[in-house]
């Protein structure tokens, strides 16, 4: 598997550089993410939406998604009450995943923080199992916090 190209976030924060719609970058994010990595089938964004009290779809590339996940519940959902990343190298062994895609078979979701609140999550998906290692969530962490220090937080909270 090649590894991921330590690039992304200068990428990402390129892309976004005075870019002030968080839908815009977060699409831009998710379609960056999903062109740029090897086998994966799923890349995007889940947001936290205090109205609902889920994580709630937000801008992704691949199949349909679940659309609200509440916290705790599946690898998302549990990457957002522990307020950390999470490395699934096989999800059929990870207690209460949540298959949207039956086709993925491994995980890496990280934490989306402004001032150390999380607000959403970055999640992807791949077909080949262990597809994600440390170094990789070395450099996604970097992706996901250059994707969160982009986003205006405050106009998502109207939103979400």
């Amino acid at each position: 598997m090649t590894p991921i190209d330590s690039l992304l976030p200068a990428q990402l924060a390129a892309l976004s550089e005075g870019e002030t719609n968080p839908i815009t970058i977060m699409a831009n994010a998710s379609a960056l993410l999903f062109h740029a990595l090897d086998a994966v089938n799923w890349a995007g964004v889940y947001l936290f939406s205090a109205r609902t009290g889920t994580l709630d779809l937000g801008p992704f590339n691949g199949e349909v998604a679940c659309t609200h996940i509440e916290p705790g519940k599946g690898v998302v959902g549990t990457a957002y009450a522990k307020n950390q990343a999470l490395r699934v190298p096989d999800v059929h062994q990870f207690a209460g995943h949540i298959a949207c895609d039956a086709a993925s078979n491994a995980e890496i979701v990280l934490p989306l923080r402004h001032a150390g609140q999380v607000f959403g999550i970055l999640d992807i998906d791949s077909t080949t199992f262990d597809r994600f290692s440390e170094a990789d969530e070395q450099v996604l962490g970097k992706f996901a916090d250059c994707l969160a220090d982009s986003l205006d937080a405050a106009t998502l909270a109207k939103v979400y």
